[in-house]
């Protein structure tokens, strides 16, 4: 890939890749913020909806390896342009289950087609930062996150309206699909690679520094799955906030979570990697339990204010240094680390829906909060 690019082609660039992660952010925000609604149209228990949720980062694991492996064949800009063309193609699926089997099966495509995108993504911005040459990785996942904020307000309108979710998903397609005619158009050609392509291997076992960034993605994805998923049950059942505020939570986390993003890139040119994620699991912790001890509208809201700053950078910073590899493609190596890191997705749900009927929420939220813990924990062996 040329380097030597102007300033104006790689604003495009940007904002083509940007686009990109807006659509992704917006489809899965609007899936996210409407599971209270449909888990009421199918009158699923807590135990039940944990289980269904299962499926969804089940498809993107079992895509993994999938996805590493067309985005090195193939390249990224042809595998994106169809995953984003599916990606929000699925929430029509959703919008229209009427049993519990076809949410499961709509989730697990679901999972698959963000799974594609997720790599594809990725691949094209660590390709962009590159011809930047500094860390802007963060200020694309916090498109990601503004997306998911913007998905959440839009969200809860349409439940203030009563519009009902095949509706509200039909809209966001079409505004999805809108966006992607735009965006294609600046896609890059060709994906970056560190070192020498001939001698990379599609197929190659991670090394332990791989695996590092994968466990602490992992940490960090339970806990933002949590939030992605029973925000809005948290508040709803344990808050018992009242029913036009039971996205309040969400709303908030994702407010957060995309300024930090915003500012990442900053912080840790500042401070360095290693101290960043240290804080952020610290924070992840603490706004957890705040929520967990004190259970109101306004102490539950700033507790997940808190974990939306703790999350806000960890991933950004695991997918960046994870397509610096010197030893796998930016594809592969990405696809590794999200192996690891979507385990969190996979057992988050059903671990807060199995505790959940055994207990209460609450006490499936701090464990959660221990596990969001190892950011923190694992953030020594990156320094080192």
């Amino acid at each position: 890939m040329n380097l030597t690019l102007s300033f104006p082609t790689q604003r495009y660039y940007r904002i083509g890749v940007s686009t990109f992660y807006f659509i992704q952010g917006l489809s899965f925000a609007t899936w996210a913020s409407r599971i209270p609604d449909i888990k009421d149209v199918l009158h699923l228990s807590d135990g039940a909806l944990g289980s269904i949720l299962f499926a969804l980062p089940l498809g993107q694991l079992a895509a993994m390896a999938l996805s590493g492996f067309l985005v090195s064949r193939f390249g990224s800009r042809r595998i994106l342009s169809i995953a984003a063309c599916l990606y929000p193609a699925v929430l029509l699926l959703l919008g229209s289950v009427t049993t519990a089997w076809q949410l499961g099966l709509a989730l697990l495509f679901f999972g698959i087609c963000g799974n594609l995108s997720n790599i594809s993504l990725n691949t094209q911005g660590v390709g962009v930062e590159r011809l930047y040459r500094r860390s802007i990785m963060a200020s694309f996942h916090g498109v990601w996150s503004m997306a998911g904020f913007a998905g959440g307000v839009v969200s809860t309108y349409m439940v203030a309206k009563h519009i009902p979710p095949f509706t509200h998903f039909c809209i966001i397609y079409a505004i999805a699909f809108l966006l992607m005619l735009f965006a294609r158009k600046f896609m890059l050609p060709r994906d970056a690679h560190s070192g020498r392509k001939e001698k990379k291997k599609v197929f190659v076992k991670p090394d332990r520094y791989i695996v590092t960034l994968g466990i602490i993605a992992f940490a960090c994805m339970i806990c933002e799955g949590t939030m992605f998923d029973w925000s809005g049950i948290y508040f709803e059942k344990i808050v018992q906030a009242p029913k036009d505020m039971t996205r309040l939570g969400y709303v908030a986390f994702m407010f957060t979570m995309t300024a930090g993003r915003f500012t990442a890139d900053y912080l840790v040119t500042r401070f360095g990697v290693h101290r960043i994620l240290r804080m952020s699991g610290l924070f992840i912790i603490t706004g957890m339990m705040f929520a967990i001890l004190f259970p109101y509208v306004s102490t539950a809201t700033l507790g997940f204010l808190i974990v939306g700053i703790g999350t806000s950078s960890v991933v950004p910073m695991a997918y960046s240094l994870a397509g610096r590899s010197k030893k796998m493609l930016p594809g592969v190596a990405l696809a590794s680390v999200s192996s690891i890191g979507f385990l969190g997705f996979l057992i988050g749900p059903p671990i807060i829906g199995f505790i959940s009927e055994l207990s209460n929420l609450r006490v499936s939220f701090a464990l959660i909060a221990l596990l969001g813990l190892g950011t923190t924990i694992m953030s020594g062996r990156i320094r080192q």
